[in-house]
């Protein structure tokens, strides 16, 4: 049963994040390029005590920036690559900070967050191929690995099917915390799931979907929904998701597709749970899936 700090979680979260259906696909559009147009696009790192003296941070060009946090004074062996999720068009967000910092610190480990270009005025194709050569120059150099929360986790999932495609250097492990990974909504449960997620909207997430993709035709491709994909020849895995989430059936899916693929993947399903709770704070369940992560990283 989900704990009280969960449930008033599940309240306040759509509340404070506006959450509701789309009005229209055109007012959509047109409230997120001007709330664009005025985003402090910084990292935000205001949720992160003491983070000056603790994180040496530089700034590297993919084409967009991608921020490197380097511990100070403190040893690291490998790089924890953050994919931040929001739907492809929501920047980093201070939880991703909070979160990736505190977990870069449980494992020794340097951070690499990158800020790719959002949608819609930007597809998956201004950043894929950026995405995938960084990382494997990161992996390149030492044990790497590549996490995400929601679109960042469907779109790290899609890193490493490119990575093992192209024969580059591959992470030793992905984390995924409620991954979207398919993009086609092709999950008939779907339609139930958005009754019961109090944050995440059908309506909204298709439209989002449709931007992120640029195309129709583009919707199935791997590295727009890698739950589609062969799975076959990827890194151990482990994946998080709550019941209470629009993106749990396709998290089922990718756990039927991983294991007809023989990929060994790692899935835990938490009853009730809304989505990316792992990210969450001061609940217990965020605090037990933060444990889990550092034991399957260890």
């Amino acid at each position: 049963m989900p704990s009280r700090r969960h449930d008033a979680l599940a309240v306040l979260i759509p509340r404070l994040r506006g959450s509701g259906e789309l009005d229209s696909e055109p007012a959509e559009r047109a409230r997120v390029e001007e709330w664009h147009a005025g985003l402090d696009r910084s990292l935000p790192t205001r949720l992160v005590p003491r983070f000056g003296s603790r994180w040496s941070v530089t700034t590297e060009d993919l084409g967009f920036p991608s921020h490197v946090l380097t511990p100070r004074n403190r040893p690291w062996s490998r790089t924890l690559y953050y994919v931040h999720g929001g739907g492809f068009m929501a920047p980093t967000d201070p939880f991703h900070v909070r979160y990736a910092t505190r977990l870069a610190d449980a494992v020794g480990a340097r951070i690499v967050m990158p800020d790719y270009p959002l949608a819609p005025a930007h597809t998956w194709r201004d950043s894929h191929d950026a995405l995938v050569e960084d990382a494997a120059r990161k992996a390149s150099e030492g044990d790497l690995v590549l996490a995400g929360d929601s679109a960042g986790g469907g779109l790290a999932l899609a890193m490493a099917l490119s990575l093992r495609d192209r024969g580059l250097d591959q992470p030793t492990r992905l984390v995924l915390h409620a991954p979207w990974v398919d993009l086609t909504t092709s999950t008939p449960e779907t339609v139930e799931a958005d009754a019961v997620d109090p944050w995440l909207f059908l309506s909204k997430v298709t439209a989002y979907a449709d931007w992120w993709a640029g195309s129709p035709e583009d919707l199935g491709r791997p590295e727009v929904s890698p739950a589609l994909a062969d799975l076959s020849g990827l890194p151990p895995t482990l994946m998080l998701y709550g019941t209470r989430d629009l993106l749990a059936p396709g998290c089922r899916l990718l756990v039927r597709r991983a294991a007809e693929a023989g990929w060994d993947l790692t899935a835990i399903e938490e009853p009730d749970l809304i989505h990316v709770y792992g990210l969450m704070p001061f609940i217990p369940e965020a605090r037990r899936a933060f444990d889990q992560v550092v034991e399957f990283l260890r």
